[in-house]
């Protein structure tokens, strides 16, 4: 199985499954295009192919994830306005590292730092 997304104005609006025999070339190879015109002929709009695994597009999209054509990755939504986008992995990280100190800790967004749970 595929898995598609589709995109509004590079939003994630939605994702949905391919079936393999759907994305077969004349060849019998996977083929991002056969997916994206199954799914354009079957609902319309754009398609990006995701996958489980990230071996495609660095995470696997999920509703609401932007998808960046420069970086050819799914974004998820930015938990922080502080948090900085890791470009390598495209994901957010905190500006100061979660501690090493046993316990759990959260994120204070007023402090931009990390908070101990008690």
């Amino acid at each position: 199985m595929a898995h598609f997304a589709q995109l509004e104005n590079n939003v994630v609006t939605q994702v949905i499954v391919v079936a393999n025999q759907d994305i077969l070339d004349e060849n019998g190879q996977e083929s991002e295009q056969k997916g994206i015109d199954f799914c354009f002929n079957l609902l319309g709009g754009i398609w990006k192919q995701t996958s489980y695994n990230a071996r495609i597009r660095k995470n696997y999209a999920g509703v609401g994830y932007k998808y960046d054509a420069t970086l050819d990755a799914f974004i998820p939504p930015q938990p922080y306005n502080s948090w900085l986008l890791d470009e390598d992995k495209a994901q957010w990280k905190a500006p100061v590292d979660y501690p090493t100190e046993e316990g759990k800790y959260t994120w204070n967004e007023e402090t931009t730092s990390w908070k101990e749970l008690v």
